[in-house]
């Protein structure tokens, strides 16, 4: 094993750290904003829109995204109406291709995994909020999604280290993000064994930062809700008349 050879890819791999970190950020942002309504539908809409949801999850969370890749990187370009549209300025960029590709797929899979999260969510706390008079969009945006992101964190964290590793597939449309760094460097040094467990090293780096950002995250969220519990304890055995439970 060739230590100085994994130092030098240490250091022109991580020129592609920073178009790995954006799809990957971007694509986890698009895919959680188009995934909140699509859950909702999911979860309380009438069958037939709850079926067209689970009509686009389905394929998007049974099929490669290797194949979605490729689909559109090279399929949406044969397609002539595409090509005489606005659209073909965007889809003829890898980057966008690439983006677009992993959006849609993050989308899925977290529709799939806030929806159960939504029917968690005790019938009695959507009641209550109702007898508060909370209006419905009141109630989803200050109870029922809360309770159900809370009860999803998990599940979402593994969808975040997928998306972490996923994003290696963007070298196949060639971009230069990490493993296109490291497909490129072996194709001029011929080392591939140094250079892709330097690869590796990065993304097992990356996805350990990431499951320790999730950790925390559901911490910081169970001790604020039993922090809110207790405020609300102390709140009524302070009121005359009340007593401690």
């Amino acid at each position: 094993m060739d230590l100085t050879m994994m130092v030098e890819a240490a250091v022109v791999l991580s020129s592609g750290l920073k178009l790995t970190l954006t799809l990957t950020a971007l694509a986890l942002a698009a895919g959680f904003i188009l995934s909140v309504p699509l859950a909702f539908v999911r979860a309380f809409a009438r069958p037939a829109l709850s079926l067209s949801v689970l009509a686009y999850t389905y394929v998007f969370r049974g099929t490669p995204m290797l194949v979605q890749l490729f689909l559109v990187y090279y399929g949406l370009g044969q397609i002539e109406a595409v090509r005489t549209s606005i659209f073909w300025v965007v889809l003829r960029d890898p980057f966008w291709c690439a983006l677009l590709t992993f959006s849609l797929n993050s989308a899925a899979h977290t529709t799939e995994i806030l929806c159960r999260g939504l029917q968690s969510v005790p019938k009695g706390m959507t009641e209550a909020a109702a007898a508060l008079g909370l209006k419905r969009f009141q109630t989803a945006r200050l109870v029922t999604f809360p309770i159900a992101f809370r009860i999803s964190l998990p599940a979402y964290g593994n969808e975040v280290v997928g998306m972490i590793k996923g994003s290696s597939l963007a070298s196949t449309v060639t971009l230069l993000e990490v493993t296109g760094m490291a497909r490129q460097m072996v194709s001029t040094t011929f080392a591939p064994y140094e250079i892709f467990i330097v690869a590796g090293a990065i993304y097992l780096l990356l996805t350990s930062i990431a499951v320790k950002i999730t950790q925390v995250l559901e911490l910081h969220l169970a001790t604020d809700g039993k922090s809110s519990l207790r405020r609300r304890t102390r709140l009524k055995t302070a009121l005359p008349g009340a007593t401690t439970p």
